[in-house]
């Protein structure tokens, strides 16, 4: 289970799709030089894949222990994790005036992405912290934050997201716990909270001596729904007058739960104020809870896409290395009758092909997305806008492609991908979740034709078709694809709800896949102009001219297939008969 950091990947989607000259170009972002990035990456690279990628088979076979209320991670991860603070790995895009380093938030999205291929169950104890962060930053006092930033941005201190509840779900609005304020003593103004969350992503763990929970509550006499929803700050501890962790909290993890993967990460059932006070801070208004909570979920949901790409880059060098190095029987209409490798067989190479094309696309989308936003906090609203149209794009187009990656690296492993031994299935078993948390693809694909097709009248959307199409000059798949979502995106606009929710999956699917292609097409251009200008390295950009061909003639038309389905409408989804 080797793994081998894509720097030059990585850089080169950075330059060219991400745009960090752009960027730096800006006072904000001066210090993201070329040489800059080019650290970063490198360094957090060679980190992951000599520090946290030992760790993935380990934390798959030997996972994290409950006892009695407390969580023990795996062997190494706690000296890990130490490591990972001590480099300032978290600290990337924190605000400076807290202990950031004050670096676009798309050098951070490349941090997370190389800690997660190279262990993706580990690296989600980072993953939601930076939403706490935005949170707070968005929201919070500014007691809040210099109390609470700083060591939430050096990781020494984890921050979590408590929406889930066991009766609700998804469906946020149908919480139950409560939170009521402390109105005498030496706690006025703090919130009692009562309940419990569920799937709290290293909701307990012992790498950190804080905990730092975002629990959704509502206050006493707030309405039902999602109206009534409030956010708090409640941490594992409360903090003495020198800041440090002193008072047990009443934050108690009931248990955690036995999944199909990413095994080294805990997810726990956490319950608040069940035997002794939880006291919490709001966040924000009374009843702005939703508003604070998008902030976290945004953020989250790139990260989550972003796990898409992990999986699929360790998929997709696992499947390479064991395909070029198994052979078995000779190739078809070749005179030689010996055995081969199998990567020389015609199906074995689509398939890897697929991987690798379909990964790339994954995370040029991610990189583009996450750019927008750095764009976005630079004044840019056109780019803060389209950032907000891509994310539902990047967390269910990206975690779906994950899922197919390691899907494909199974199958290109045969019967010894059904091995436990090989690693292959554990890549598949850990892809499986990013579908579902941090709302589930379909919810993605909701928020796409409701909240945000509704942007502009649909103009928002339409923009970005427009710029598809026109870079889909010299790729006439491409046009079509771009046309057809142009035709699809002026139906919605006019359908009813029903109807564009029926349509609305295979609809997002074409609109991902046409803004990858877009991405894609970007990138075989560059790489055609390094090429003929002698600059690169030669082997991988002829390698990324295959990819992007690949994508634009191979994976392209088959989403232009999909406006059919898009188009169906909900008549075409008959109640389904009952089961006997």
């Amino acid at each position: 289970m080797t793994y081998t950091p894509p720097t030059t990947e990585q850089l080169f989607v950075l330059n060219h799709i991400a745009r960090m000259d752009a960027m730096a170009a800006h006072d904000k972002f001066a210090a993201a030089t070329p040489d800059m990035v080019e650290a970063i990456v490198t360094g957090i690279g060679e980190f992951a894949a000599d520090v946290y990628a030992p760790l993935n088979r380990v934390g798959d076979t030997t996972n994290p222990k409950w006892d009695n209320g407390k969580v023990t991670m795996p062997p190494g991860f706690k000296d890990a994790y130490k490591q990972f603070v001590e480099a300032g790995w978290g600290s990337i895009d924190g605000p400076g005036e807290y202990g950031g380093q004050d670096l676009p938030f798309t050098l951070a999205t490349v941090v997370i992405e190389a800690l997660g291929s190279a262990n993706m169950g580990f690296s989600l104890c980072s993953i939601l912290t930076p939403g706490a962060i935005h949170a707070l930053m968005a929201y919070g006092t500014e007691e809040q934050r210099q109390t609470w930033l700083p060591k939430l941005i050096t990781g020494e201190w984890n921050g979590t997201m408590n929406l889930t509840e066991p009766a609700a779900g998804s469906d946020v609005g149908a919480l139950r716990s409560t939170a009521e304020k402390v109105t005498e003593g030496e706690h006025a103004g703090l919130y009692r909270i009562k309940g419990q969350k569920i799937f709290i992503t290293f909701g307990e763990h012992d790498l950190t001596d804080n905990i730092v929970h975002l629990v959704l509550a509502r206050t006493l006499g707030a309405p039902e729904g999602t109206r009534g929803i409030s956010l708090f700050l409640v941490p594992k501890y409360r903090l003495d007058a020198g800041g440090k962790p002193a008072h047990s909290n009443g934050v108690h993890c009931a248990s955690i739960e036995h999944k199909l993967g990413i095994h080294g990460s805990p997810t726990a059932v956490m319950v608040y104020g069940e035997d002794e006070d939880c006291l919490g801070e709001i966040v924000g208004d009374e009843m702005g809870g939703m508003r604070a909570m998008f902030v976290m979920m945004n953020n989250a949901r790139l990260m989550i896409g972003c796990q898409g790409i992990q999986i699929g880059e360790r998929a997709t060098q696992q499947a390479q290395r064991f395909a070029a190095e198994r052979v078995q029987s000779a190739l078809a209409g070749s005179p030689d009758r010996n055995p081969v490798t199998i990567d020389q067989h015609p199906d074995v190479r689509r398939m890897l092909w697929r991987m690798r094309a379909q990964t790339e696309a994954a995370r040029a989308l991610t990189y583009y997305a996450a750019a927008q936003i750095d764009f976005g906090k630079l004044g840019d609203e056109a780019a803060a806008m389209r950032a907000d149209i891509l994310i539902p794009l990047v967390k269910a187009h990206a975690t779906d492609i994950g899922c197919e990656v390691a899907s494909l690296g199974v199958q290109v492993h045969g019967g010894m991908g059904f091995i436990e031994e090989t690693g292959a299935a554990q890549h598949y078993r850990d892809a499986r979740i990013a579908p579902i948390y941090e709302g589930t693809n379909g919810i993605q694909a909701a928020d796409l034709v409701g909240r945000k097709l509704g942007m502009a009248g649909g103009d928002l959307v339409r923009g970005l078709i427009d710029d598809i199409a026109r870079g889909a000059a010299d790729f006439p798949e491409l046009q079509q694809l771009a046309d057809a979502c142009r035709a699809v995106t002026d139906w919605m606009v006019g359908a009813n709800t029903g109807d564009r929710l029926a349509g609305s999956y295979p609809y997002l699917t074409m609109l991902a896949t046409a803004t990858c292609g877009w991405l894609m097409a970007i990138q075989h251009k560059a790489a055609r102009a390094a090429l003929d200008e002698g600059n690169g390295d030669r082997a991988f950009l002829e390698a990324k001219i295959v990819s992007t061909r690949f994508y634009l003639e191979q994976i392209v038309p088959a989403a232009t297939g999909l406006a059919a389905s898009a188009l169906a409408g909900d008549t075409a989804l008959e109640p389904l008969p009952a089961i006997a």
